[in-house]
């Protein structure tokens, strides 16, 4: 059985930090699923920090750290992916917009299946979004629909930061360039260029009821942007040297 890890960046996550973590760990409980939860705590100016102190010490399976500097969605992840210690781990929001019964039904399909990565899409049949704002929702098909065509893939929903990906598939995608959320496309486009298997689920998202989004759309055009054309690059011409090997990652394990 393989262990899985979450990682949960948090920054002035006060109001539902604890709900998430409660529930997340009371549902994996439930399915006897060997885990870890890793909440990165993002330089938070509210009691999110005090939040976590005091769950720590009522669940045994949560770990939290502090973010260094820099600070911000991206480098929040990406501290997590440097501090899991579990078989493959998955990203979740703070808000539980992502739900933990997708998340279970993810891992029982790693496991089952053997896939490097499960992606999820809001925008398949069974996939299901809860007030979506209308402006995001449009901009979120526009910008996929891009990246479909440029890369020439299927998957439809890139930009979306749920997805369940093996330890090694993380190491393979490194070293990480994104430092906000276009780490979520930097992560799922590495991943199918780079040669990882993967599948794709429906899962569900609801819009977070507590708090403010940090997402600030103005301002992420231009990195979506950086790292899609980076991706480009090394698709056509970097030669398959980032490919996945079999025989390397094998002998990772055994080492």
């Amino acid at each position: 059985m393989l262990k899985l890890s979450i990682v949960i960046p948090a920054y002035n996550e006060e109001a539902c930090i604890a709900e998430t973590v409660t529930i997340l760990h009371e549902k994996l409980e439930h399915e006897k699923i060997i885990h870890e939860i890793v909440v990165i705590n993002d330089n938070s100016k509210d009691n999110t920090e005090l939040i976590l102190i005091g769950l720590c010490e009522k669940i045994e399976s949560l770990k939290y750290y502090n973010n260094q500097f820099p600070n911000g969605f991206g480098y929040a992840v990406r501290y997590g992916l440097d501090k899991f210690t579990g078989d493959c781990v998955a990203i979740m929001m703070a808000d539980l917009s992502d739900s933990p019964e997708d998340l279970v039904r993810f891992y029982r399909i790693m496991c089952k299946n053997n896939v490097d990565c499960v992606f999820g899409s809001r925008f398949i049949k069974g996939g299901v979004t809860h007030n979506y704002p209308w402006v995001k929702l449009f901009i979120n098909r526009l910008a996929n629909s891009i990246i479909r065509v440029a890369l020439g893939i299927r998957y439809n929903d890139a930009t979306n930061a749920f997805k369940l990906y093996k330890k090694q598939t993380v190491d393979g995608m490194k070293p990480f360039l994104a430092p906000h959320f276009n780490l979520t496309i930097e992560l799922s486009l590495k991943a199918i260029v780079r040669g990882y298997s993967y599948t794709v689920v429906p899962n569900s998202w609801k819009n977070r009821q507590t708090g403010e989004s940090n997402l600030k759309i103005k301002e992420m055009g231009s990195r979506y942007l950086f790292i899609l054309l980076y991706v480009l690059i090394e698709k056509f011409f970097s030669k398959s040297d980032y490919k996945k090997r079999e025989e390397e990652l094998d002998l990772m394990n055994i080492e």
